[in-house]
């Protein structure tokens, strides 16, 4: 089996297949695209939730999954185009044939002029046919791109969180095995784009390419080349692949860089700017964020308007959050951090449930300890406790009673404690207008 494809008969029928392959390409251009604008949308707002909640996991995923959805929607739209374009041609040269210079009756200088640009009307049928085929093969070749990149970043971060950093590897060893590897990896991911941007120069120069080898054979690992090199060389062996290949990068960060423009219609006013005493941002009121795809902002009340008697605040959990009771209160931090990735299937539970219950308590103190309230300049106890939101959002509730204050407009103060050289100050976590009045 391992050689049928040194059979004749099976070289026919790949013939066979390549020459019909277009009626495969829509097909399956027509359906991706299809599921990839169905899906974009969720992956744009799974990554905005992770950038909101400062989940690093989720975030890589999302990121990789939404550039590959777009690069794919891009270029399958971009070989529909043209692939429609060239059917659109077949069928004109099934009508009118070639094309007839003499019959147009252009002067002399116009006539050889479009015979030399323009040329054959087969040879500009048989040139779209080669942009749609490397257009399609090379969209699912930048999804490896993107994961190769991925793939890259996340072995830096591995060596950096997991052996330079290490709690557990003695000092010498996590620096004299974590500096070496991390300073190979950084030099070995600038040489294999070098050689990736030059469609392999390195591997043309013999004494270099002693050199490179083992850089490349290892990356070959870290980047997953090994499953998609076949389909890289078989572009680089072609004269017109390689000047697609070429055109394509740059082509690329064009679009990228004008998708980037937008329109500013004020020097002054945006909707991105943060909740104070004369903005109310839409990410701070719950009752706007029911039907909107916007995310909690940092400390959340039901409306800007206030006609209860009390004012429920609402402040979203994040890792960071953790992060800052570890800090002031290193007792609470486990030998070993849950946080991550975890397998739903097998739990193993390390401590009992009234210990557990205990250090929850203890956690929920030192929230209360860390954030504070204000309303104007009238200070609150901070009672919070854990909770849900309309979204189904983990995080800290309490409930400010209003009977003491007066009717009209007010601003709520949410603060953390922080320290900067040594000193601990009360840092602004949000401030949010709202109007009471009372029933």
């Amino acid at each position: 089996m391992s050689q049928d494809y040194n059979n004749p008969a099976f070289k026919k029928l790949l013939q066979k297949l390549q020459e019909e392959s277009w009626q495969l390409e829509l097909i399956i251009s027509g359906f991706a695209i299809f599921g990839l604008f169905t899906i974009y949308e969720p992956l744009t707002q799974s990554l905005a939730d992770a950038q909101n909640n400062q989940l690093l996991y989720k975030l890589i995923l999302s990121l990789v999954a939404v550039m590959s959805c777009a690069i794919l929607i891009f270029n399958l739209v971009l070989h529909v185009l043209l692939r429609g374009l060239w059917i659109g041609a077949l069928g004109l040269r099934y009508v009118s044939g070639e094309i007839e210079y003499d019959k147009l009756k252009y002067s002399e200088k116009f006539t050889k002029h479009l015979k030399k640009r323009v040329g054959s009307f087969d040879k500009y049928i048989a040139t779209l046919e080669n942009y749609c085929s490397i257009i399609f093969a090379i969209s699912f070749l930048l999804i490896f791109y993107v994961l190769a990149i991925t793939f890259t970043i996340l072995t830096i971060a591995f060596i950096g969180n997991y052996i330079l950093s290490s709690d557990w590897l003695p000092g010498w060893i996590s620096k004299g095995i974590g500096i070496p590897l991390m300073v190979f990896v950084c030099f070995g991911m600038i040489i294999t784009f070098i050689d990736f941007a030059t469609l392999g120069w390195l591997k043309k120069k013999k004494w270099i390419s002693k050199l490179y080898f083992p850089i490349y054979w290892l990356f070959s690992f870290i980047t997953l080349s090994f499953l998609y090199r076949p389909l890289v060389y078989n572009f680089l062996d072609h004269k017109f692949g390689r000047r697609l290949s070429l055109v394509l990068v740059p082509f690329y960060i064009l679009v990228l860089v004008l998708s980037s423009f937008y329109y500013q219609s004020s020097n002054y006013i945006h909707s991105n700017i943060n909740s104070s005493d004369i903005m109310a941002n839409v990410e701070n009121y719950e009752d706007q964020l029911k039907d909107s795809d916007k995310f909690v902002g940092n400390a959340v009340i039901p409306s800007k308007v206030i006609s209860d008697s009390y004012l429920k605040v609402f402040i979203p959990y994040t890792e960071s959050i953790e992060n800052r009771v570890f800090y002031f209160n290193p007792s609470l931090k486990p030998e070993e951090d849950v946080r991550g990735m975890r397998n739903n299937i097998i739990r193993i539970g390390n401590s009992s449930s009234s210990k557990r219950d205990s250090l929850r308590r203890e956690y929920l103190k030192m929230f209360n300890y860390i954030y504070s309230i204000k309303i104007d300049s009238t200070a609150y106890k901070s009672e919070f406790i854990l909770s849900e939101n309309l979204k189904e959002e983990l995080g800290f509730e309490t409930y400010l009673n209003l009977d003491s204050i007066a009717e009209g407009k007010h601003l709520l103060h949410v603060n953390r404690l922080r320290v900067r050289k040594g000193d601990t100050i009360n840092w602004i976590v949000s401030r949010i207008p709202f109007w009471h009045f009372k029933d």
